[in-house]
């Protein structure tokens, strides 16, 4: 178990010298960039508006809330992170009662999902640029007695800050692909740097375990406690509404969903059912694009193809005679797993790491991907080499296999089996995570 004081760091002078003038730069180099980065939130805001409002937090300025005691502070930068939170949210809600609760998203969609989940019962700011000024009006505001960061999120600016005021930082559900371990370049040592200020790093994966020591984690504040995802728990009013809209849609024709494409992916996905419907005249696909500004555009492409298209925005639910249905709304995703077949994790036709696999693998979804899931690369491997999963080497191929799965259905009922199966052996991650909770803050 990990020592919740934070750890005492000894360099020798050239290195300290070294790492002084990579954080001056660092420092500098974000100070340069927020003109860029609030142009590109105001380019974002022109498509969803919600990326305009509350700029001034992302400056560590808000109403301080008016907390009788110390918080807890959970960080997840979006949608994906906050959903393997919110086990964790609820179970430190449950445990530490007495204690405020304040989660960070960087997105708007992330906050959205924390509002449709937990209402107004949390305190949720958005977390601020890494700038020094902004890091300590935030954390003056906010008065943590824990942090804890889901996933990949290293900001050295934040953690000296929290290091310096004797704040234990949990890095919790780890993980580091290595292309961000490579992206890191020729700040890597001060990468390194931020997470030995890191009370403990609870990692994902062993590859994940090992990348941390390469980038210069202490391997006594290291552990691989597991992936906090395998313990969702099941919705099951939302599975039950999935498959009361799959009645709606017709119970009896094949329905796949492409789930969180991104743009890049879009007409693959559309010609993909295309050749499905060849095949298969009455099937259906349900798109989920993964960002809400290619919702619109989503439903342009599939008419513009000729495919009958229907929104949830717009019509609610498909019709027997539907094509295509563009889930354009936010934090229904189960429910649309759960009325469907198949499921393409998209993200992962294009180079930008493949979403999460294991909601489809819970549910006992047969389970498509393309070539590049790297964000989640041992649960999709473990996934294909047991069964569960089937990998594509492009988006020419997606078509062709959601055929074959589709007119399989004793190879689908098997994928989809292995797939729970393998969820029920990896859990208990969770509880693991809660345990490294309690001996920090105890």
């Amino acid at each position: 178990m990990p020592n919740p004081e934070p750890p005492a760091l000894v360099y020798p002078l050239h290195s300290r010298i070294k790492l002084v003038l990579l954080r001056w730069l660092y420092t500098g180099i974000m100070y340069m960039a927020t003109p860029i980065i609030l142009y590109r939130l105001f380019v974002r805001g022109l498509k969803l508006r919600s990326y305009l409002h509350r700029w001034a937090e992302r400056f560590g300025y808000f109403r301080s809330p008016r907390f009788p005691v110390d918080s807890i502070w959970v960080h997840a930068v979006s949608v994906g992170e906050l959903n393997a939170a919110i086990p964790l949210i609820t179970a430190l809600r449950e445990r530490y009662a007495d204690w405020p609760i304040v989660v960070t998203t960087v997105t708007p969609t992330g906050s959205e999902r924390l509002r449709q989940v937990f209402g107004d019962s949390l305190f949720h700011v958005y977390l601020p640029y890494d700038l020094p000024g902004s890091v300590r009006r935030f954390l003056r505001r906010i008065r943590p007695r824990l942090a804890i960061i889901m996933e990949t999120e290293i900001w050295p600016n934040l953690y000296f800050a929290c290091r310096t005021r004797g704040i234990p930082v949990l890095i919790a559900n780890a993980r580091l692909s290595e292309r961000s371990l490579r992206g890191y370049g020729p700040v890597q040592p001060l990468a390194g740097e931020a997470i030995r200020s890191a009370t403990f790093i609870a990692a994902q994966s062993q590859t994940d375990y090992e990348r941390f020591l390469s980038l210069g984690a202490q391997p006594e504040r290291l552990a691989l406690v597991g992936n906090i995802k395998y313990d969702i728990d099941m919705p099951y009013e939302m599975v039950d509404s999935g498959i009361e809209w799959r009645h709606l849609a017709g119970s009896q024709r094949p329905v796949w969903i492409a789930a969180s494409t991104h743009e890049g992916e879009e007409l693959a996905v559309a010609h993909a059912h295309a050749e499905v419907l060849q095949r298969f005249p009455d099937a259906l696909l349900i798109v989920a694009p993964r960002h809400p500004e290619r919702f619109r555009p989503m439903v342009q492409l599939c008419e513009s193809i000729g495919l009958r298209t229907r929104s949830r925005s717009e019509d609610g639910t498909a019709e027997p005679e539907t094509q295509c249905f563009v889930a354009d709304t936010l934090g229904e995703l189960l429910r649309f797993y759960a009325a469907a077949d198949v499921a393409l994790v998209a993200g992962s036709l294009e180079p930008i790491g493949g979403h999460n696999v294991l909601e489809p693998a819970l549910l006992g979804k047969p389970i498509v991907v393309g070539p590049h899931t790297f964000n989640f690369a041992e649960i999709t491997e473990l996934l294909i080499e047991q069964g569960a999963a089937v990998r594509i080497p492009d988006g020419r191929e997606l078509g062709t296999t959601i055929c074959e799965l589709l007119g399989d259905p004793e190879r689908m009922r098997k994928m989809g089996c292995t797939a729970t199966a393998i969820i029920a052996r990896e859990r208990g991650a969770l509880d693991r995570t809660l345990a490294v909770v309690a001996h920090i803050v105890h």
